[in-house]
């Protein structure tokens, strides 16, 4: 399916104000969805006057009238007229009943406009419509909660009609655990006293400590009754309890934690009220704690392992330093890097806060150990390295840093020993596959065929053992090395 930039620009609506615009207001109309307990259909005009739908919300609180979206389709010749109505009067318009696929509803359209920053004006132009489909055979009876519910929509519609909400200031990280208009709300008056309160809302005060009944009572009072002891408050929470910021705050009791989302309700202008949706997170916020503690200890353990690994990787330099056989001395030296390659791996993923890490960064540091090996052998190496290998599982990260490892290493010490040249490392990133080259300059095979060394032993147990990837060397016409690595990440 296209996305909303896609079709405002098919639809000849290339304005980026425009389009950011709308995309704030798709990412809050499923509350006014859900409290007008109905359908909303974004429509653009086009150049030739046609309408066509750029995106629909289905309410989480009563059957949709749309099981198919509707999203770049143009405007039935029902709903043409008053789609045609609100474009040239930039007025709201309300049609009592319809029929649609069959069944009985209400139509509505309000007009978009946009309001970019606080201190911009909200431009006359009409950017968009929105429509509201509410099934009637399955509306619910009026009562206190849908009669409140439904204000609440018609406020919030209102306010789009003169680019008022969304606000341009709400916070906009992660909605993670963010309240919904079932979830529990209140509503405010100017002076952040409670006017209503839905059923959901009044439990959650309740079980927060909150005694008795919210409404005609201040909110902000309330709540500070409980937290009167509490010495972690979030600095936020005061604005939202009374409504005056477009903020989202946490309060917690000592068996409780609620979510608080403030929006505050705007007339001509001048807030005249809020809404303040409430749900309880406790257990969202323990599993968070959770993870926040497990992802701390497990990168003090990789910290832990990467000290650990370099002491090896010292006793073995310290070793190698003693021995009187050249032999011995090499064989200490190949350890030592190895030791040193797989410790890299766990000092990168000591420093971030999954297992994923990035490469390119760990094989930057791999290139740093090989060149010691340049220097032992009395030889000037350029290693350059052309594309990325991207983020990897660590997993793959450890086996394959260290072959590379072993396979610079043997590049440098073998092929290029006593002599200046270069080893090229070329990474493929493929969806599902890694496709690596290291090549040098060097002398190239022994008579075109592989050594039976312990490094290319631990090089193909690595590749085609633990990555399950396949690996080859050969001598190309031209002189020198090249060692082809394929391996699966998908």
């Amino acid at each position: 399916m296209s996305t909303l930039n896609e079709l405002m620009k098919k639809h000849g609506q290339s304005a980026n104000a425009d389009i950011e615009w709308l995309h704030l207001v798709i990412s809050e109309w499923q509350l006014i969805a859900d409290l007008s307990m109905a359908d909303l259909v974004l429509w653009v005009r086009d150049a030739n006057g046609k309408f066509f739908a750029l995106s629909n919300a289905r309410p989480s609180s009563a059957p949709t009238l749309f099981y198919r979206d509707i999203a770049d389709s143009e405007a039935p010749k029902q709903w043409r007229a008053g789609l045609e109505q609100v474009f040239a009067t930039g007025q709201p318009f309300f049609l009592a009943s319809e029929i649609f696929d069959g069944i009985k509803s209400r139509f509505e359209v309000s007009p978009v406009r946009r309001h970019l920053s606080e201190n911009s004006e909200v431009a006359d132009r009409v950017v968009a419509f929105i429509s509201r489909h509410t099934k009637i055979d399955t509306t619910i009876q009026p009562n206190k909660i849908s009669i409140n519910y439904l204000r609440a929509a018609n406020d919030l519609l209102e306010m789009v009609a003169h680019g008022e909400y969304p606000d341009f200031n709400s916070p906009t990280g992660s909605k993670r655990g963010a309240p919904r208009a079932n979830d529990g709300l209140i509503r405010l008056d100017q002076e952040g006293d409670v006017i209503f309160a839905s059923p959901n809302g009044i439990s959650a005060f309740n079980r927060l400590g909150v005694d008795g009944e919210l409404e005609g009572r201040s909110l902000a009072e309330a709540a500070t009754m409980v937290m009167k002891d509490s010495t972690n408050v979030d600095e936020s929470l005061p604005l939202v309890l009374t409504g005056r910021a477009a903020w989202r705050a946490d309060i917690e009791s000592e068996t409780l934690t609620l979510s608080l989302r403030a929006i505050p309700l705007k007339a001509d202008g001048r807030r005249v009220g809020a809404l303040v949706l409430c749900r309880d997170v406790t257990e969202l916020r323990r599993q968070e704690r959770e993870l926040i503690t497990k992802d701390a200890t497990i990168r003090e353990i990789h910290h832990r392992v990467k000290n650990n690994l370099q002491t090896v990787s010292s006793l073995l330099r310290m070793q190698s330093r003693r021995s009187e056989s050249e032999e011995i001395r090499d064989s200490l030296e190949q350890a030592m890097r190895r030791v040193s390659a797989i410790a890299l791996v766990h000092d990168t993923l000591s420093e971030g806060v999954n297992q994923d890490l990035d490469f390119d960064q760990v094989f930057d540091r791999v290139l740093q150990l090989t060149g010691e090996v340049a220097a032992t052998h009395n030889t000037s190496v350029r290693t350059v390295v052309d594309g990325k290998f991207g983020q990897l599982r660590s997993e793959i990260a450890t086996p394959l840093a260290v072959a590379l490892t072993e396979i610079v290493s043997n590049a440098i010490e073998h092929g290029l020993a006593n002599r200046s040249g270069l080893v090229l490392v070329n990474a493929n990133r493929k969806p599902k596959r890694l496709e690596i080259t290291v090549s040098d300059n060097g002398t190239g095979l022994k008579d075109g065929e592989l050594g039976p060394g312990l490094g290319t032993q631990i090089v193909r147990a690595l590749v085609e053992g633990e990555l399950r990837g396949s690996i080859r060397w050969f001598s190309p016409s031209d002189g020198g090395t090249k060692v082809s690595i394929s391996l699966p990440i998908g």
